[in-house]
């Protein structure tokens, strides 16, 4: 693996969405690893979040508390920021939103990230800019093997084809103004990832397994499971961050000859071993809670979700040398370790969260 430290530190990082569930856990490793992070993000909302309660905001240079569809403020906030690299996570993320309020979806994904590269391209400043979508983004045919980054986009949902929408736009910026054959001339080194169903401590987000688990386990009641056939590829909110730092690190480091490699899309998913049924997560998550159940609450009438996602990230491991570091079992015990010490109430959680941040990168 790249030495993450040599590359981030004492260099300003823009990180847009910090305060979401994987904006909160990055700005925290990359605190951790010397860098000046300026985040930009709506509030983290008053119900509990790892943002609040890891006290992330004191990790920050620069806390920005503004909407990613206000193109002035997010132009004046780059160019105040003039940051060596980008982190672009803001987003409407849950597909049952996204069917309550597509445009807002549509909105906030697609035009929030044309915001963001445009302001970039005005900004006409050198730097690395990694694009995060979704698993999601991808035509989804039923396959059962993994999906690669030629695959074509797609999506039936709203957050779906907006994450979609939102690769060829990063495509289209890319080809356009930030060819990799011209970054002697533009100097931006621009690519996207996407990962696979994230899961860990301090995610509160609404129509999620693992916080419907929590809320469940901690009022002694079964946990509503409303699709347990659907088989994702679960991984630990660590590991694709893990590869969006080496991604951006590679693309920092990279020669003239070999940069332009990089400036792509790339998937960061887990090995075919992590892929369970939903209540396979469930079961897991009861066991190492120590007590619970569950029931079934599938709806037919439900709005349509993917039985069946995982990704190829073939490419990420031979050319990155990027891999997960944790199998299933681990995943689940380190995010149920995290609920439990939050449901106690006597750990400091800036530290555990640290403290998996270590444990990950010793696992390299």
């Amino acid at each position: 693996m790249i030495s993450f430290q040599s590359n981030f530190r004492n260099k300003t990082v823009f990180i847009t969405g910090h305060t979401g569930f994987k904006g909160s856990w990055l700005t925290l490793w990359l605190n951790s690893l010397g860098a000046k992070v300026w985040g930009y993000s709506l509030p983290a909302p008053k119900s509990p979040n790892n943002f609040r309660l890891s006290k992330i905001e004191g990790c920050l240079a620069k806390h920005i508390e503004a909407d990613i569809r206000n193109y002035r403020r997010l132009k004046q906030c780059l160019n105040n920021a003039a940051p060596d690299f980008i982190f672009h996570l803001a987003a409407q993320p849950l597909v049952r939103e996204s069917y309550r309020a597509p445009r807002e979806t549509f909105e906030t994904n697609i035009g929030g990230t044309v915001n963001l590269l445009e302001a970039i391209r005005e900004l006409k400043r050198p730097g690395v800019v990694i694009v995060v979508t979704s698993d999601k983004c991808y035509e989804n045919t039923g396959k059962t093997h993994g999906y690669r980054e030629d695959d074509p986009m797609g999506g039936h949902d709203p957050y779906s084809a907006s994450k979609g929408a939102v690769e060829i736009v990063t495509a289209s910026f890319r080809r356009s103004f930030f060819h990799p054959e011209s970054i002697s001339e533009h100097g931006v080194k621009l690519a996207s990832a996407r990962s696979g169903n994230v899961i860990g401590g301090g995610d509160w987000a609404p129509d999620r397994i693992i916080p419907d688990c929590v809320s469940a386990l901690i009022r002694h009641k079964p946990i509503n499971v409303r699709n347990p056939t659907a088989v994702r590829p679960w991984q630990h909110v660590l590991e694709p961050l893990s590869g969006y730092l080496a991604l951006a690190a590679r693309l920092d480091s990279a020669g003239k000859k070999e940069e332009k490699k990089y400036c792509a899309a790339w998937n960061f998913g887990p090995s075919g071993k992590s892929m369970h049924p939903v209540k396979d997560l469930v079961e897991e998550t009861i066991k190492h809670w120590g007590k619970g159940s569950w029931r079934d609450m599938s709806d037919k009438n439900a709005p349509h979700e993917a039985a069946y996602l995982t990704l190829s990230s073939g490419k990420a491991r031979r050319r990155l040398g990027w891999q997960n570091v944790w199998n299933f079992s681990q995943t689940v015990e380190k995010t149920v370790v995290w609920y439990k010490a939050w449901h106690g109430g006597k750990t400091n959680l800036k530290n555990l969260c640290l403290a998996q941040i270590e444990e990950h990168e010793s696992s390299n």
